[in-house]
């Protein structure tokens, strides 16, 4: 979750990019800049950017379509809503739209490439024009372990995930950014959560959950890894870890138990 996201009662808005991997279920609208969804990805909801919109092989969106550029939908696509294209449409085969569609631009029939063969185009007509550093550092950023640029610009949402109401579950390791309001109880396999931001539910995962600082959890910390709280934190509800690292100007309502022992964490002037 990039920095700034906001989490509604309907809908998830994000200021940079929205990228949706396979087989995921999203129970909310999607609001962004760029919006990029996979295969067989369920959205309930609109889906409205400000650029383009891109909806892969068997997508299910369960409200409108709206773009102020241009539009890429892929076969059996289906959209319960209307659909509202300012730039161009390319659209595949045996696509439902059951309130219609609006296109000021070109409009193509023809099946649009998958993401991922539209990624790998793109690099090769980079290598093409012997833009090797440029290829160079986008194969760095999309598969860096650190990926500052993803972490801050983009919504990146990994296959087979599954966001509802009231559950957030990813595959792998969550990253939530400064700023961020969040809804529902999050699963992931190791989380981090940025500075200011507010999640009302409780965090359970297998390895380590961080959280940074003046940000507040309405709910309990759970893992079999180890927890950091930093300063200015508030967690209201308990935590169970391996070992707990608390800052001393953090705050928990609960119950604290870890296996290894609860640590005091102090700033570094007061330290030394």
């Amino acid at each position: 979750m990039p920095d700034n996201t906001q989490m509604e009662e309907r809908s998830i808005i994000v200021d940079g990019d929205v990228l949706i991997g396979n087989h995921s279920e999203i129970s909310y609208g999607l609001f962004a800049r760029s919006i990029i969804i996979g295969e067989r990805v369920k959205i309930d909801g609109d889906v409205v950017a400000d650029e383009d919109i891109r909806l892969d092989l068997w997508s299910n969106i369960n409200g409108d379509v709206r773009t102020k550029k241009d539009a890429y939908l892929g076969e059996r696509t289906n959209i319960k809503g209307k659909l509202v294209v300012k730039g161009d449409l390319d659209i595949g085969n045996d696509v439902h739209i059951e309130e219609g569609f609006e296109a000021k631009g070109w409009i193509v029939i023809r099946n649009p490439v998958p993401v991922i063969v539209y990624i790998l185009l793109y690099l090769a007509e980079l290598l093409r024009l012997g833009k090797s550093e440029e290829v160079e550092k986008m194969l760095n950023e999309l598969f860096s372990e650190e990926n500052d640029i993803f972490n801050e610009q983009a919504l990146i949402v990994p296959n087979g995930s599954k966001i509802t109401l009231d559950m957030i579950r990813i595959p792998d390791k969550a990253i939530i950014g400064d700023n961020c309001r969040m809804l529902g109880n999050i699963r992931a396999h190791s989380i981090k959560v940025g500075d200011q931001t507010t999640l009302f539910g409780s965090i359970r995962t297998k390895g380590e959950i961080k959280i940074g600082q003046n940000t507040e959890i309405h709910g309990d910390l759970i893992t079999r890894g180890e927890v950091y709280v930093n300063k200015g934190s508030r967690v209201m509800g308990e935590i169970n870890a391996d070992a707990i690292t608390v800052h001393e100007e953090a705050k928990v309502d609960g119950a604290m138990r870890a296996l290894r022992g609860v640590f005091l964490m102090r700033d570094e002037e007061e330290e030394t």
